[in-house]
């Protein structure tokens, strides 16, 4: 199985969720819940994520990471975008040098 199928997978799942019953569902909760709710979250995940790499602690940054990722795909979905959205633009980039990248990114629209 791929990552792109696994991400895929849990994005249906999580599309699934808007419909299901808040009390009983984390991710119903997080979906119908304000927004700022769930950027929380994935800050909170995401410091977590890094004290998880400070400490060395492998274990602990899959699991972590494996939290942020799933916040994020939470938030993704709120936003009506897809893994395969940000999977795309990940190709996009590739073999783009990150320096090259960022610098078109910064330049002023030259439509003049």
């Amino acid at each position: 199985m791929t990552a792109s199928t696994i991400l895929q997978r849990l994005a249906r799942t999580i599309e699934a969720r808007k419909n299901a019953d808040p009390s009983i569902s984390y991710t119903a909760k997080l979906l119908n819940s304000n927004q700022d709710k769930v950027l929380k979250k994935i800050a909170e995940e995401a410091a977590e994520t890094i004290m998880a790499c400070k400490d060395n602690n492998r274990e602990q940054i899959i699991y972590e990471t494996a939290d942020l990722w799933f916040h994020c795909l939470i938030m993704l979905t709120r936003h009506d975008i897809s893994p395969e959205d940000i999977l795309r633009e990940l190709e996009r980039r590739e073999g783009v040098s990150g320096i090259e990248e960022k610098l078109s990114r910064s330049q002023p629209n030259k439509t003049e």
